[in-house]
């Protein structure tokens, strides 16, 4: 080996700019091992020629897009450019002209009523890479992402039907789907290929060594899949799997020795052993069932070990390996337990108090167990019974205890737990804390031992996922929201991510990935927050021509108080056939379907356990289905009902693919805000990727209440919380905590209302506001004269919204149509008004307002203001008497912007690659400091331990290192070594311990890491569980390839020093009994500080180490042959 430093670039399409730093105060390498190669940084490194086993070539720039994708995207972005030039100098549209004069209400400028910020890069939050905009729910349900992972050159997510990839070097590329095929819901999204169909994926890990990715399934399989496979138009399949559990996979975890954890339900954590693992690997394509049983019949069950009071009898949800340490955390919701990676042994279970559990010493309760089995029953038993009678009592035994358990903590707890304390996330950062994140928001700091240290709380929205990424911290909560840390718990900056909880992150290629519960997945540069934001959010927005892409859509709004009565197939007709023609979307809004004390109070009663609807409900759904062709023509997308108010939407065929995320909601004003007898539904939804809300209300009564009004809209505006409806429950999304179901409302914590985030807002119904100051004989005057401009004067609504008193900033045409209320039933024409005792003035109590993203009277359509509405119809159906109230209707010429999430993304890589300034600014944050590590050789026997000694000779900068084992060979007769193959995840071998195995190093600071031999020559291998032969290790020399990784805060390439460790046998071993205590203390020779010698080559190397091995030889026989003396 001619170098022991090199510099890793990988294949990635990296945000960063990689650069070595050199300083005055030193350069280039001291010691055996150097300073690392001096290369001359490569800028946005996209891939590199496999067939250099050495050096990386990666290119300057991103990867080019075919031809044919290239001739596309140049055509959309001129179809764009020639949209906006129209827009800039043509004439307003015919639709616009056609405009009814609109009345706004006052009070929408300000507080709640404010209309929301939009911008064609987010105000908000920083620049992120769009690699699969937000799908619409509905077109993922079998499918939702959830977990993702990176690779050094991949994007992995495991979702509902198996595996899907990325390839960094495509992330800026056009959506091209699965095999060519474009799927709905993945029109935008970047290049992209699926495994075959598989169970449900849970957890993935990536294991770098052995260029796999590890996947666990809910039917309980954990899968392997190769990274470095060609990935093509066919799914890929897995290269070896097997049944590990009978339960869901929960959570998996690679050791730094190499193993495979796996935890599942009830507790079960089993161990795949690197032996088994890698035998499975070396077998042939054709061989891989055989591979599959050895390495399923191979695990080792810890929870047979031993026993926890109750702690492994809760599911394993999460684990981690503490790979600085040597250590593995398993956790559940409300404990920790802290494993010894090398030795599997349980060293310490504790609560999320820190305080250490109650622990049944199972070593002595074994033996006397054992003792008395095997005086009753060992001479009648065979040795198969006797292990499965021990598994069976000792099982039956762990399940009372567990019970026991769960009453104590019941009984310490209530009867209602504890759930704003649950662990929802753990993550270890590369100072070798711990971080857990609690369903309350509560973020924990733990040292490597399990001992409490600190607690942070930022946000009050449960944790749903960590990643560290150098010095930071980053934390995905349930609302959406991403906040990010340095490793002293300093809040740095927080933004709302999506607009849906955060369940997994990851990161690679100089991005953090962050995956949402829909399965939307965005990149935030690792530098964010920081300078590199302002700079990419102003050249994105200098090129919202090229993205921007307009769309058109006619609404009809509808709105009628049935009097709980039935419709005529034609009033239906009149009311809706005729408007329908041209419109995209269609949302009807009924009010009293059905009253009655008795029928309200079963509607209260059903809404408490989450139920609604009635058969008359259903019958209007019905009717107004097949008025509108359902099933041909359109199709109800949502709809909700609370006692006679209903609300539902229809969508035209051919704009189905743009309309979802339907959520409802609905919230009671009648009786204390209970009884639904008044309130308002509400149904919200995507379309073209802007939010829409449509309401529909029935307030107050009577002429006096006017205040009453007022405050029942008040109170629906402040209060009305949108969730999945309950008839679409089976379009269920990823798994997430249970914390989702405490989520009452994303924002409320910050002050604002799911209503006001809306980009354009509809209120529909009956609002009951009256005419003021007229009799009913004047009235019917003046309604017979059509002089409604008089009656308007006295209308309440007009006056309370001129007043800013409700309706703040809503919008309504100008009314055209005579009052709509009150009629006797089945009489025509304005004849028809109330001639009853009561006399009941007429009035508009019918109305539509709505709100959309202008803030001024006139505003054009852009992505600053992406949704622009008028009026083009606003009427009632005077000829329909089957109510005592005339149906009304409103027709919307929508104009709605949008962004090409595929073009932009492109703009977004081409701007990484060519902005001068981002260069710079990438330049100076990503480079990597110089460092000195104290030798390239060691040598070890009988555990000796010798001090690896790390220095950063930037004045100026942390460096961050890794040490990792890339392969152990054994050393042949000559002292040569070579072949050195790798274990899992680069672990190290059982006879060898790093500590500490990553750390910080300080400006001008050393790090001490230790290199020690531990003892571990004898192993046993287990089949289904039981230990079944034990054997000594091969007594020949061993030799590893340590590797130390130096890296920068922000860079992700990294220096590399490579270190010889070479361990000794002081003399041969004969087979020794498991049980025997094998921990003496041998000195043995190890090379010291002032032992280092300036080796120039591999050459002096092998020279140097086969001197050294005979003299230890030579030394070993001098000392055997005193003892025989």
């Amino acid at each position: 080996m001619d170098n022991f430093s090199t510099q890793n670039d990988g294949s990635l399409p990296s945000l960063n700019i990689h650069a070595s730093y050199s300083s005055d105060d030193g350069g280039g390498g001291g010691g055996g091992g150097g300073g690392g190669s001096n290369r001359t940084p490569k800028f946005f490194d996209r891939f590199y020629d496999s067939s250099s086993d050495d050096d990386f070539c990666p290119s300057s720039t991103p990867a080019a897009p075919s031809t044919s994708d290239g001739v596309e995207n140049a055509g959309r972005r001129l179809d764009y450019m020639i949209q906006f030039l129209e827009r800039k100098l043509s004439s307003p549209d015919h639709d616009r002209t056609r405009a009814l004069p609109e009345f706004v209400g006052k009070g929408g400028g300000t507080g709640l009523f404010k209309v929301p910020a939009r911008a064609a890069v987010h105000p908000g939050r920083p620049p992120s890479l769009e690699v699969r905009p937000h799908p619409l729910r509905e077109t993922q349900i079998g499918c939702f992402l959830r977990s993702v992972v990176c690779s050094e050159s991949q994007l992995w997510a495991g979702q509902e039907c198996g595996i899907r990839v990325w390839n960094f070097a495509d992330l800026y590329g056009s959506s091209s789907g699965a095999g060519g095929v474009v799927r709905s819901g993945d029109e935008e999204t970047a290049p992209f290929c699926e495994s075959v169909h598989t169970s449900a994926a849970i957890c993935l890990v990536v294991d770098e060594a052995t260029r796999v990715v590890w996947s666990g399934h809910k039917d309980g399989e954990v899968r392997a899949w190769k990274m470095d496979q060609r990935l093509g138009d066919d799914p890929f399949t897995e290269c070896l799997s097997w049944q590990a559990h009978r339960t869901p996979v929960l959570s998996l975890v690679m050791t730094s020795y190499g193993d495979l954890w796996s935890g599942s339900e009830g507790g079960v954590i089993k161990i795949w052993p690197w032996e088994s693992i890698g035998k499975g690997f070396s077998l042939m394509t054709e061989e891989m069932p055989m591979a599959a049983l050895l390495v399923e019949r191979s695990f080792i069950d810890l929870r047979s070990q031993l026993t926890v009071n109750g702690v492994l009898a809760s599911d394993v949800k999460y684990m981690i390996s503490d790979n600085c340490r040597g250590k593995v955390w398993s956790a559940g919701h409300h404990s920790f337990a802290l494993w010894d990676a090398r030795t599997r042994e349980l060293l310490k279970v504790f609560n999320v108090d820190g305080q250490i559990e109650n622990q049944v010493d199972i070593s002595a309760q074994d033996s006397a167990f054992d003792d008395e089995w095997k005086t009753k029953f060992v001479s009648a038993s065979k040795k198969d019974k006797l292990q499965a009678s021990f598994s069976f009592l000792q099982r039956s035994r762990n399940a009372i205890m567990g019970a026991a358990d769960a009453v104590r903590r019941v009984a310490a707890k209530g009867p209602f737990g504890d759930d704003s304390r649950r662990t929802e996330a753990l993550v270890m950062t590369i100072d070798g804390m711990i971080w857990t994140g609690c369903t309350s928001g509560l973020l924990v700091q733990w040292d490597g031992q399990g001992n409490r240290l600190q607690d942070f709380h930022y946000h009050s929205f449960a944790v749903q996922c960590f990643c560290t990424f150098g010095s930071r911290i980053w934390i995905g909560y349930v609302s959406g929201t991403v906040q990010v840390l340095d490793l002293e718990g300093n809040l740095l900056g927080g933004w709302v991510a999506h607009d849906s909880p955060v369940i997994s992150m990851t990161s690679g290629a100089g991005y953090v990935f962050t995956l949402d519960n829909y399965g939307g997945i965005r990149g935030w540069s690792t530098t964010s927050p920081g300078p590199l934001d302002s700079i990419l959010r102003s050249e994105l927005a200098g090129k919202e021509f090229l993205y921007t892409r307009l769309e058109k859509l006619k609404i009809l709004a509808a709105t009628w108080n049935v009097g709980q009565g039935r419709a005529s197939h034609d009033s239906l007709i009149s009311w809706l056939g005729s408007a329908a023609s041209d419109a995209g979307i269609i949302v009807v809004g009924l009010q009293e379907v059905e009253m009655g004390a008795g029928f309200l109070a079963m509607s209260a009663a059903k809404e408490t356990v989450g139920l609604e609807g009635s058969s008359l409900g259903q019958w209007w759904l019905d009717m107004i289905g097949r008025t509108l062709d359902e099933g041909s023509m359109f199709e109800r997308v949502g709809s909700r009902q609370l006692a006679g108010l209903l609300i539902a939407v229809w969508v035209r065929n051919n704009v189905k693919a743009y309309v979802g995320d339907v959520d409802a909601a609905a919230v009671p004003c009648g009786f204390g805000y209970a009884i639904g007898n008044k309130g308002a539904v509400g149904l919200r939804m995507r379309v073209y990727n802007r939010v829409m809300c449509f309401v529909n209300c029935h307030f107050a009564a009577h002429l006096e209440a006017v205040n009453r009004r007022n405050a029942d809209f008040d109170h629906v505006y402040r209060t009305m919380i949108f969730s999945r409806p309950s008839n679409l429950s089976n379009a269920t999304a990823a798994s997430v905590s249970s914390a989702v179901q405490m989520l009452r409302s994303t924002n409320s914590v910050e002050g604002t209302l799911e209503l006001s985030e809306a980009d354009m807002v509809v209120f529909l119904g009956d609002f009951n506001y009256r005419l003021d100051g007229i009799s009913y004989d004047e009235a019917r005057d003046f309604v017979s004269q059509r002089c409604f401009d008089w009656l308007k004067e006295r209308d309440q609504l007009r006056a309370e919204m001129e007043a800013g008193n409700v309706f703040q900033g809503m919008r309504e045409a100008v009314i055209r149509f005579p009052p709509t209320y009150k009629f006797e039933r089945h009489q025509a024409g304005l004849a028809g008004y109330d001639s009853g005792e009561k006399k009941r003035i007429p009035a508009w109590c019918d109305r539509i307002l709505y709100r959309d993203s202008r803030r001024a009277a006139v505003a054009e359509c852009s992505l600053e203001c992406p949704v622009v509405s008028s009026v083009t119809q606003y009427e009632a159906c005077m000829d329909v008497t089957d109510s005592d109230h005339k149906p009304v209707r409103c027709i919307f010429s929508v104009d709605i912007a949008r962004v090409d999430e595929s073009v932009r993304r492109q703009e977004f890589g081409e701007i990484i690659r060519s902005n001068k300034r981002i260069r710079h600014t990438l330049e100076e944050l990503c480079k990597i400091p110089d460092t000195i590590v104290s030798t390239n050789n060691i040598i070890l026997q009988n555990q000796d331990t010798s001090i690896l000694r790390i220095t950063n000779k930037s004045g100026k900068y942390e460096a961050l290192f890794e040490i990792i084992c890339e392969g152990q060979s054994t050393v042949k007769d000559g002292g040569l070594a070579s072949d050195h193959q790798p274990r899992g995840s680069f672990g190290f071998p059982h006879w060898l311990e790093v500590n500490t195995a990553s750390a910080i190093i300080k400006p001008n600071r050393v790090a001490e890491v230790a290199v020690h031999h531990e003892e571990f020559q004898t192993l046993e291998e287990f089949v289904d569980g039981i230990p079944q032969n034990s054997w000594c290790e091969d007594s020949r020399d061993k030799e590893v390839i340590l590797m130390v990784k130096i890296g920068g805060k922000f860079s992700t390439e990294t220096r590399d020093h490579r270190i010889r460790v070479r361990y000794c046998f002081a003399n041969k071993k004969t087979p020794i009994d498991s049980k025997s205590n094998s921990h003496g203390q041998t000195q043995g020779t190890v090379l010291h500080r002032s032992d280092i010698q300036r080796l120039s080559g591999s050459s002096d190397v092998v020279a140097h180490l086969r001197d050294m091995h005979s003299s230890l030889c030579s030394s070993n026989d001098s000392v055997q042959k005193s003892i025989r003396e």
